[in-house]
């Protein structure tokens, strides 16, 4: 598994190796579990490149110390994707994604984080989407893999 912390990098690799290949991405937080070995299996078996990310989005916590008492198991989490034959890690920092006070992008959800996980947590969405179209933008990948434990997650994305 080849393992990159700069954006740049990771789309100049990508460029090089993505010819005629299908390349899957499963946007993870880390804390990897069963369900993310799940969604990696399924992109393995779809794609020829499957790229996880591990990145725990600051803007998607209200509560900040939320974002910080948030699981870190990184080198857990890294020993299982090396395991699980997972093509590409990106593992960025939170600089290689945002600039210094950059604004959160306000997205029209149509009303679907008006309740349910959004009504308690103002903004959240917009946060997860932020981040999930600048990794879009990032890997391009041809398909992506998300867990369905989340259902009001998974409707907006």
């Amino acid at each position: 598994m080849k393992t990159f912390t700069l954006k740049s990098e990771l789309k100049s690799y990508l460029n090089e190796i993505r010819k005629d290949k299908i390349v899957s991405f499963i946007p993870t937080m880390g804390s990897l579990h069963e369900g993310h070995l799940s969604l990696l299996q399924k992109a393995k078996e779809s794609s020829d490149i499957v790229v996880c990310s591990i990145f725990v989005n600051p803007i998607q916590f209200n509560n900040p110390s939320d974002f910080e008492k948030y699981p870190r198991t990184t080198e857990i989490d890294i020993n299982i994707l090396t395991e699980k034959k997972c093509t590409i890690l990106y593992l960025p920092e939170v600089s290689d994604l945002y600039q210094e006070n950059e604004q959160v992008k306000q997205f029209d959800f149509d009303g679907l984080d008006n309740f349910m996980e959004g009504e308690g947590r103002k903004g959240h969405f917009n946060g997860v989407a932020t981040i999930v179209e600048k990794l879009f933008r990032i890997i391009s990948p041809e398909k992506a893999f998300f867990g369905e434990k989340d259902l009001q997650q998974l409707q907006i994305i």
